[in-house]
């Protein structure tokens, strides 16, 4: 129970690697807020959660909206204590080539993956500074080194990346420790909706040729929160079955 008495934000908490990483806190002793955008899905998942004997609640964000994402952090604390440790999951993917992303595509992409991340963070360390002590996990993706048809992700992603360097070196004087996280092919129902000739052309260009699991994600998370993790920070990790190494060549085996 290494997480015992700490109070975990996950965004994005519903379903996928957010849903992993919930569960995998619980059950290491962290009372765990559930956020997502739809609100039954949520409240849903934190139910499961608690089924399981782990401690959650199910609550709504918009990680995009200042005053949404205000009074997130205003309930966890009211209802669960002061946050602990926040993980920035809440992404979308909008894969467009550079002469089909619109401007709608290009704003809303920016506006969860990179805004959300500032503004969680910002409401996260406001509550940790004082108590000089906290962890914040942003997941990036592997994209974030680049992809086709994947400029607006790619460029949110590294956003994430930047932001997680510099939060660190500002917040580390607080001992509050940030990383990041980028995970590549993972088995989770946003991949799952790719059409099949998409998804088998990404694993062709997987080294390992198979799909990671959320809970390969769940796993990294728990490690970058752990107690004896204080001073590592400003760090990326990456769950990619080696695909930040290299993209195997088509039909090589």
């Amino acid at each position: 129970m290494s997480l015992d008495g700490k109070t975990a934000v996950i965004t994005g908490g519903a379903s996928g690697i957010g849903l992993a990483i919930a569960q995998e806190f619980a059950a290491a002793g962290a009372r765990v807020v559930v956020a997502d955008i739809v609100e039954d899905r949520a409240v849903t998942a934190a139910a499961r959660i608690s089924a399981d004997g782990g401690t959650a609640v199910g609550l709504p964000v918009d990680v995009s909206d200042r005053t949404a994402v205000e009074a997130l952090f205003a309930r966890t604390e009211a209802e669960l204590g002061p946050v602990d440790i926040l993980v920035n999951n809440a992404g979308i993917s909008i894969d467009r080539g550079v002469r089909r992303i619109t401007d709608d595509e290009w704003h809303k992409t920016i506006g969860i993956n990179q805004t959300g991340v500032f503004l969680c963070s910002q409401a996260a360390a406001t509550s940790m500074i004082p108590r000089k002590t906290g962890r914040i996990i942003n997941i990036a993706s592997r994209a974030w080194l680049g992809w086709f048809g994947q400029l607006a992700y790619s460029t949110s992603k590294g956003g994430v990346v930047s932001a997680t360097r510099s939060l660190a070196i500002e917040l580390a004087k607080y001992g509050i420790t940030v990383n990041c996280l980028a995970p590549g092919l993972i088995d989770t129902p946003l991949l799952r909706n790719e059409p099949a000739e998409v998804l088998e052309r990404l694993l062709q260009a997987q080294p390992t040729g198979t799909l990671g699991a959320p809970e390969d994600v769940a796993w990294a998370a728990r490690f970058f929160a752990e107690p004896d993790a204080r001073t590592i920070t400003g760090q990326v990790l990456y769950v990619c079955g080696g695909k930040s190494l290299y993209a195997r060549p088509a039909g090589q085996r």
